[in-house]
C-alpha cells in the first residue's frame, strides 16, 4: 500500500482559495492587543490586502467595525465572516473610504505588492489624525532539526529562484521599505503552531513560488522535496512545532488635511 504522502502529494501542491484560508498561519492575539493599545480609538479598523481574513477576524474582537479589502475576489469568497466585518474588493492605492475616519490600518503579508507612495497617500487621506498604520509580515518558518535543515535547502536553493523579487522584502521583515511615519516600537512576537505533515505541506502549497515552479514545469523539484521531507518527518499525523518570526512596522499618521486639535 502506498503511504499517505505518496497518495496525497499532488493535492498538496494544487490548492485553491479555500485551502489558502485554511492553511495560512493565524496571527497571535498579542499582535492585535498591542495595535489596539496604540490606536487612538476603537471605532474603525481597515485590513488592506486582507486575503481570507486571518487578521481581519481578530480585529473584530476589538473594534466596533472592521473592513477587509483585497484585490482578489477568490480570496474574499473564502474570507472569515463576522457581525462587525464587511469585505470589499479594492486596490490598496484607491481605497473606497471617506476622509479621516479610520483608527487603524493593517496590511499583513501584503505591503510588498503595493505602489507604496500611492498607498501612503491614501493612508494619510483616510486615517484620522494620529491614527495607526501597521505593516505586518512573518519570515521564514523554523522547524525542529533535522527537518529545518532539509526545509532551508528547499527554501533557499530549490524553490528560491521562483520567488518574485518582492520576497526579499518579506524575508528582511520590511526593514528596507520606506516608512514615512512616526515609528512606534513593536514588541517581539512570533507565530507558533503545532502542525502535522499534511498541514505544513499544504501551507507550502499556498506559496506563489510553488505556483511558479509548477507553471514552469518544475514539479519534480516539489515532488523530490515532499518525499524526502515526509521521510524525515516520520508519522504524518505526528505534530511538530513550527515558528515564524513576526515583524511589525507601526507608525502614527498625521492625516493629510486634518485640523490640529485646539
Amino acid at each position: 500500500m502506498m503511504s499517505n504522502h505518496e497518495t496525497g502529494f499532488r493535492n498538496w501542491f494544487d490548492q485553491d482559495g479555500q485551502a489558502y484560508a485554511r492553511l495560512r498561519p493565524e496571527y497571535p492575539e498579542q499582535l492585535v492587543t498591542f495595535l489596539t493599545s496604540v490606536s487612538p480609538d476603537t471605532g474603525l479598523a481597515v485590513d488592506i490586502g486582507c486575503g481570507s481574513g486571518q487578521l481581519t477576524k481578530l480585529l473584530a474582537y476589538h473594534y466596533a467595525s472592521v473592513i477587509g479589502l483585497d484585490a482578489s475576489a477568490d480570496q474574499l469568497e473564502h474570507a472569515a465572516h463576522g457581525e462587525r466585518i464587511r469585505y470589499q474588493q479594492a486596490n490598496a492605492e484607491a481605497l473606497p473610504l471617506g476622509d479621516h475616519g479610520v483608527d487603524l490600518i493593517t496590511c499583513a503579508q501584503a505591503a510588498h505588492w503595493f505602489d507604496l507612495p500611492r498607498f501612503y497617500d491614501e493612508v494619510r487621506r483616510v486615517c484620522r489624525d494620529y491614527g495607526i498604520v501597521a505593516l505586518i509580515t512573518y519570515g521564514v518558518p523554523t522547524l525542529p532539526a533535522p527537518l529545518n535543515e532539509r526545509f532551508r535547502r528547499f527554501y533557499d536553493d530549490e524553490i528560491g529562484p521562483f520567488w518574485p523579487a518582492e520576497r526579499k522584502l518579506v524575508d528582511s521583515g520590511y526593514a528596507a521599505l520606506d516608512f514615512p511615519f512616526e515609528e512606534i516600537l513593536a514588541p517581539e512576537l512570533d507565530i507558533r503552531l503545532d502542525w502535522n505533515l499534511t498541514e505544513f505541506l499544504g501551507y507550502i502549497a499556498t506559496w506563489s513560488a510553488v505556483k511558479r515552479a509548477n507553471e514552469a514545469g518544475k514539479s519534480d523539484i516539489l515532488q523530490a522535496f515532499a518525499h524526502e521531507f515526509a521521510d524525515a518527518w516520520g508519522d504524518a499525523d505526528s505534530r511538530r512545532v513550527i515558528t515564524w518570526p513576526l515583524n511589525v512596522r507601526v507608525g502614527r499618521v498625521r492625516a493629510e488635511g486634518a485640523v490640529e486639535p485646539a
